[in-house]
């Protein structure tokens, strides 16, 4: 066996299989005079850097249980003018998990709410930042369920951690005092630590009747509210826009 195919068996074994792939290319460049040994190396592990980089991302946003993967770029900002998209291109830049910012998105269901808390989390998941998203229901009954098994404290501990925290659709349905000062925990060990955002449904003013306590409500959005970016969506539903085009179509086929 000569040493070219042990160099191949070895770079195999090492898991380098983006230096292995390019390999004769680069053998090529080198004996053509193209590429210096300097540069072929350097080159070939740039490639293999790389690599390790995106699969690094991908295990990233993999774990980050994002519903969707959409980013930015595939949102349609002139269907929602109410929307400052130079604001969210700001935000995109990520400044605010650096200086433990939240944001909050409010509007009604369908404006888009999730779309761009996902595409800033995967920005985020991207960047390498611990990101994890999650239904405010399913949140907590997690929670819940940790309480009942002696295990709360473990659990708010695991949802403190990450740099980001998405949890979608707050104030869908009400929940109980007792659930709500479980999330004003969570909140509480997540103040001024780390970045929260936040879809919701509900205007703040009507908080008190999804945490059944005006008080609870307040604490919660104290905290959240303190150093945040509000984003309100005032506009029609993505997913009644199809149907709009429909009707829109009929309605002038029919004139």
């Amino acid at each position: 066996m000569n040493n070219y195919i042990k160099l191949l068996n070895n770079l195999d074994e090492l898991g380098l299989i983006n230096i292995k792939n390019n390999i004769d290319t680069y053998l090529n460049l080198i004996n053509s005079g193209e590429k210096s040994v300097i540069d072929a190396l350097y080159e070939l592990s740039n490639l293999e850097l790389k690599s390790k980089q995106e699969k690094a991302i991908l295990a990233c946003v993999k774990t980050a249980n994002f519903p969707f993967l959409k980013e930015i770029d595939d949102f349609e900002f002139e269907f929602q003018p109410s929307i400052n998209k130079q604001q969210i291109l700001d935000l995109k830049s990520l400044r605010f998990v650096e200086n433990n910012e939240n944001i909050l998105f409010v509007g009604t269901p369908g404006v888009g709410k999730t779309h761009l808390a996902t595409s800033l989390g995967i920005e985020c998941a991207k960047h390498r930042y611990s990101t994890y998203f999650i239904h405010f229901q399913e949140l907590m009954a997690q929670l819940k369920k940790a309480l009942a098994e002696n295990r709360l404290e473990a659990r708010l501990k695991h949802f403190s951690k990450y740099k980001v925290l998405i949890i979608d659709e707050v104030g869908y349905l009400p929940i109980d005092v007792d659930t709500a000062n479980i999330f004003f925990q969570l909140i509480s060990k997540r103040y001024e630590k780390h970045s929260t955002i936040i879809t919701t449904n509900m205007p703040f003013s009507s908080w008190g009747e999804v945490f059944g306590s005006a008080t609870i409500a307040n604490a919660i959005l104290d905290r959240l509210l303190h150093h945040s970016h509000v984003i309100s969506i005032k506009g029609p539903s993505y997913r009644l826009k199809s149907k709009m085009k429909y009707f829109n179509s009929s309605s002038n086929t029919s004139s």
